[in-house]
């Protein structure tokens, strides 16, 4: 068992002011890649990823991430300052979109396969319940009940280092997968009435029929 650093061992940062003589000031092309509505290559970037992070807070601060996925262009473009993304059948915790009723602001990061820049839209989110752009958002048959309304404020390309130094798209670097399976992990770390058996079932081959409601 790794123990904890003792408190005298860590020492914190706590102004801006130390954080800056500690990292240095950014370079003048790191503060000028901010913009505030879309270009031609944003749009062709979302037209690429089927991929995103949504962060949200709420309304005391306490934070979420949550993964969205779709087939590549899943993300639907409504003008230069504004995008939607459809919501997909998940498990109902609905932490993000609870977040947005009492705080709206949120910070998305959208990938592509191969390459390891992302593309960062931060904004002010809004839900909605039915839009005439909903049809052109149906996949295998699932028309989305509640998309999200992005108003952005803020987008740029954010460098490939950390996607670099993490080898995400070098699989012949990957370390061999030694975890269990998900349905032991489930099984391991919170209670469940099925059994791992009807676990490995509903996470098995099956599972991916049902991405759509199926």
């Amino acid at each position: 068992m790794t123990l904890a650093p003792e408190s005298t061992d860590i020492v914190e940062i706590t102004s801006a002011e130390e954080l800056r003589e500690l990292l240095g000031a950014p370079m003048r092309r790191a503060i000028d890649k901010e913009r505030t509505a879309l270009h031609a290559w944003d749009r062709e970037w979302l037209a690429r990823s089927p991929f995103c992070l949504i962060a949200t807070s709420d309304a005391e601060g306490g934070c979420d991430v949550s993964p969205k996925g779709d087939p590549p262009g899943f993300v639907h473009v409504l003008d230069d300052t504004t995008i939607a993304i459809p919501d997909r059948p998940g498990n109902r915790r609905a932490d993000g979109f609870l977040n947005i009723l009492s705080n709206p602001h949120v910070g998305l990061l959208f990938m592509v396969p191969r390459r390891s820049e992302t593309l960062r839209i931060n904004g002010r989110a809004r839900l909605v319940r039915e839009a005439p752009f909903f049809d052109d958002m149906v996949v295998k048959g699932h028309r989305p009940s509640l998309a999200l309304i992005v108003d952005i404020e803020q987008i740029f390309f954010h460098c490939a280092k950390a996607l670099m130094r993490s080898r995400m798209w070098k699989p012949e670097q990957w370390a061999e997968d030694t975890l269990p399976s998900h349905a032991h992990i489930v099984k391991a770390v919170q209670y469940t009435e099925e059994s791992l058996d009807e676990l490995e079932r509903y996470y098995g081959p099956a599972y991916e029929n049902r991405l759509y409601g199926g």
